[in-house]
């Protein structure tokens, strides 16, 4: 029996295991461990695996996987949420990067097809990477994260109509029938997904579920994922972008978070072998022998994609430094450049020394990408703060443009128009509170104008934006905003330019309540920690603590900042004996019938408390709650009875309205 391939696993997976806990420490993503785990055991570091061509089998799997993945997340109705960003961000990006990098390459190549998809893989961006460190970050709601993924959502759209021109650059299709030929297996394959996702693959799957049967589920999601990339690769296309066109499928249906959370461990495994056979291709003599030329070109693709990057942010209006923190989010080369480099390989159209600058200078920017992520927010603040961007003369003449001075004084100024800034804005209307709302999403203040509100787009971080708001005779300045940077700013500069002015903050995390008290915020308030105070205080009134008591508690926690957390105490001498004894007691409902011998007859005549030790607390007769009714009370048809007592005692008072006689 050969044992050499799960050898083969055993070394790679422990490997693995051993890098990703050690750049865990250094809080590095897991995608940068398994592209440095493949460079250690690869042929051209230790050469603990010679042969990878298994591996590339199971890294092939990985990305068929991947691409699956992303395109059961890639719903077509939520692109029309941030299409803004998608459409018009995510062309810009990707055809300034295309250009650019095109010009750059042709002197170099000498050649048309070889610069044109240079310019493709260039312009991809890392979906993995970029994603995880914005969910770490808690910034996944942030302008810059909203904008770094719908970018991020075009460019993997855009690896459809790649995957498709690969073959034509290369000259494969060369002559117009065979062009034609491409033309029209698109053309099917766009009706198949369309046909696919609208009838055939939502009956199947409501099939599937009715038999319920979670295997059989997953296995139909395995086949159609495996089958669709099957059917693309016998049309001449590649499977990964087969098995991109099931995710899609699916993500129309009713079914795709299921789908989602089930595929999830198969493509965490695979993934994590296909950015390992990405290190173990990585020749690290190549980069001994021209890191001089690789040294050179990383800084040139950095700089290249975060301007490009920022360009297209500011092509759809937003500000300098939101436009600069998203172009450094999408600095790095994607996973899927890697796709379409083994296809331009295998295709011609690199050289293998090509091949080999393109991997290393990849993955090394993708390795750079958490630290340059944790400087954004500085750097991007720095550089605006600078005038290298002419921002001040851009936000004078934006504020002239929209007359962002309200004239308001003594009122609100709310940071957010998520859903806490509107539910704020609601009440405060009712109130008849004055107020003025800063969003950086030009859209909602498009739409929200319209209605009437009193909202302006601009960057909060900025001092003449706060002014022409009316910061300096504001009372109350509320942020709520999901950019942790940008909240930090905005509380040091209004703490500094209004001392008096009284500011809410709301954050996601507890760990970000003491940076925020220490930069000038009055309040902090911590959804994680809300969320917390409503779970106790529910399962305390199941117990029958008394309200007074919950309350008590609730409030000492809020009033010590939070920290009291650790250390809330409960009357233990006391409590325990009381929530012993209440939690015996139960409260009931009996409905009086036509037939229920109580009919007709009072509560002094049934004896209720005397008998069975239960007590009518109140009476429910037409719709009205009638409370401690009086022994004389008689029961008639359609009256809801309410009884309270420990079980047993209510128990026995059911079964004597209903056995009286």
């Amino acid at each position: 029996m050969d044992l050499g391939f799960l050898k083969t696993l055993v070394i790679i997976f422990g490997v693995s295991a051993s890098v990703i806990f050690l750049l865990h420490k250094l809080r590095i993503p897991s995608i940068v461990g398994f592209l440095t785990a493949g460079v250690l055991l690869g042929p051209h570091g230790f050469g603990l695996i010679q042969n990878i061509h298994e591996v590339e089998l199971l890294a092939e799997i990985g990305i068929i996987l991947l691409l699956f993945t992303v395109g059961l997340e890639i719903s077509l109705k939520n692109l029309k949420r941030i299409r803004s960003a998608v459409l018009g961000g995510g062309f810009s990006q990707v055809f300034l990067t295309f250009l650019a990098t095109t010009a750059i390459a042709y002197p170099f190549l000498q050649k048309w097809n070889a610069s044109l998809f240079a310019g493709f893989l260039i312009a991809l961006s890392s979906t993995a990477i970029v994603m995880k460190m914005l969910f770490d970050r808690g910034e996944i709601d942030s302008p810059h994260g909203r904008l770094a993924i719908g970018i991020l959502i075009f460019q993997d759209l855009c690896v459809v109509p790649l995957m498709l021109l690969v073959p034509i650059l290369s000259g494969a299709t060369g002559s117009p029938y065979e062009l034609l030929g491409t033309l029209l297996k698109s053309a099917a394959i766009i009706f198949v997904v369309i046909f696919g996702a609208r009838w055939l693959v939502p009956h199947l799957l409501h099939q599937i579920v009715h038999t319920r049967s979670r295997e059989l589920f997953v296995i139909t999601i395995i086949l159609l994922c495996l089958g669709t990339a099957l059917f693309t690769s016998w049309l001449g296309l590649s499977l990964a972008l087969g098995a991109f066109l099931a995710g899609l499928i699916i993500s129309e249906s009713e079914y795709a978070y299921q789908a989602i959370s089930d595929i999830l461990p198969f493509k965490d495994s695979f993934n994590g072998l296909f950015f390992i056979s990405i290190g173990m291709l990585m020749d690290l003599r190549y980069l001994s022998e021209h890191v001089l030329l690789i040294l050179m070109g990383v800084p040139i693709l950095i700089v290249l994609k975060t301007f490009t990057g920022f360009l297209a942010i500011q092509l759809i209006g937003h500000p300098p430094r939101i436009s600069l923190q998203t172009g450094i989010h999408l600095a790095q080369i994607g996973e899927f450049s890697f796709v379409l480099a083994m296809a331009g390989k295998s295709a011609g159209l690199i050289t293998e020394s090509h091949y080999q600058l393109f991997l290393s200078a990849s993955v090394i920017t993708m390795i750079l990408t958490p630290f340059l992520i944790q400087a954004s927010p500085t750097l991007s603040a720095w550089m605006s703060s600078r005038k290298l961007l002419d921002r001040l003369d851009r936000m004078r003449k934006y504020a002239e443009r929209e007359s962002i001075f309200t004239g308001k004084a003594d009122h609100v100024i709310i940071v957010g128009f998520g859903l806490n800034g509107r539910n704020l804005a609601e009440v405060l209307k009712e109130t008849s509170i004055p107020y003025v709302v800063l969003d950086l999403n030009s859209e909602t203040v498009r739409e929200m104008r319209k209605k009437g509100e009193p909202i302006f787009y601009g960057d909060g971080t900025r001092p003449e934006i706060l002014h022409k708001l009316g910061l300096t005779h504001a009372r109350m300045l509320v942020v709520v905003i999901s950019d942790p940077a940008s909240t930090r700013r905005i509380v040091r500069l209004a703490r500094k330019e209004n001392p008096k002015v009284y500011i809410i903050v709301r954050t996601r995390y507890t760990a970000e309540v003491e940076d925020l008290l220490q930069l000038g915020a009055n309040e902090v308030i911590p959804e994680e920690f809300e969320t917390s105070i409503e779970i106790f205080a529910k399962v305390l009134h199941r117990y029958q603590v008394p309200r007074n008591l919950l309350f008590e508690q609730i409030e000492k926690i809020r009033s010590g900042s939070y920290e009291a957390l650790r250390r809330v105490e409960l009357p233990v001498k006391n409590l325990p004996e009381k929530c012993e004894i209440m939690t015996d007691i139960e409260t009931e409902t009996y409905l009086i019938g036509e037939e229920t011998p109580a009919k007709g007859h009072s509560i002094r005549d049934l004896k209720i408390r005397s008998t069975t030790g239960a007590t009518v607390i109140a009476i429910r007769r037409d719709g009205e709650i009638l409370p401690s009714p009086d022994p004389a009370f008689v029961f008639r048809a359609g009256d809801v009875v309410y009884l309270i007592g420990e079980r047993e005692k209510v128990l026995r008072a059911i079964e004597l309205l209903e056995s009286f006689s």
